[in-house]
């Protein structure tokens, strides 16, 4: 895998937690609007919508860098629209950016060992 398919992963994998947690407390103020006095969803809903475009950005880079299939693509967007999604979708990445990151190691060790034609 490309070093920039795995920043691209990267990215996505460090807005998705925040993206999660950000839904599920716009979910509990909308609740505490409703039975408190307590309205802090002007202020949540603003930054969800910041989190989740930023979300959204990032999946369409990795998307076009790490060339998904259309389910694993799609499977990553549903994710990011339920409420703990985003838990999952790290998850996910995680494994991916990990296996990229080996890959690479492993292309770069053997293109830095001399190979035996080189030898004799």
């Amino acid at each position: 895998m490309p070093p920039k398919s795995v920043s691209a992963l990267r990215r996505l994998r460090l807005v998705s937690v925040p993206e999660a947690i950000s839904f599920l407390v716009l979910l509990g103020c909308s609740v505490l609007k409703r039975t408190t006095d307590f309205n802090a969803v002007p202020v949540m809903g603003a930054v969800h919508g910041v989190l989740f475009i930023l979300y959204l950005l990032f999946w369409a880079d990795a998307w076009n860098r790490v060339r998904w299939s259309v389910g694993r693509a799609a499977l990553l967007f549903v994710l990011a629209v339920l409420p703990f999604g985003g838990f999952f979708a790290d998850r996910v990445l995680r494994r991916e950016t990990e296996a990229g990151v080996i890959a690479a190691r492993a292309r770069k060790e053997a293109n830095a060992r001399p190979s035996n034609v080189e030898r004799r």
